[in-house]
């Protein structure tokens, strides 16, 4: 499985790297923002998606949708610190699969992606 981590913040992509199980993910890619991930997105078949919301450039909700146009099946995991409920409706209406709030425990994402996974 590839993954790809979207996150305008190095601290939280370095982050969400260490808490990923090496031996689970093929490849991990990340990137900074929106349109540099939608650009890798193109190039190469993600399996999953980690995305924050609030990035330069390309905002993680118009990313999310321009994923799930170009492949539906993606699976996508929203990692915001926006904590409204409005945000999480909204991700999952473009086409997420799950919400993790930051900031996140191990095991909180763990169970993210766990059940992100499960439908695969």
């Amino acid at each position: 499985m590839k993954l790809l981590i979207v996150d305008d913040s190095l601290v939280i992509r370095r982050s969400i790297e260490r808490m990923i199980k090496p031996d689970f993910f093929k490849s991990i890619h990340s990137a900074q923002n929106g349109a540099i991930a939608l650009k890798l997105f193109k190039s190469s078949p993600f399996d999953i998606v980690t995305m924050d919301i609030t990035m330069p450039e390309m905002d993680g909700l118009t990313c999310i949708e321009s994923m799930i146009r170009l492949r539906p099946s993606i699976r996508i995991l929203v990692i915001t610190a926006l904590a409204d409920k409005g945000t999480a409706v909204e991700a999952v209406k473009r086409g997420a699969q799950g919400f993790l709030l930051k900031p996140f425990t191990n095991d909180a994402m763990s169970e993210a992606l766990n059940d992100l996974l499960e439908d695969v």
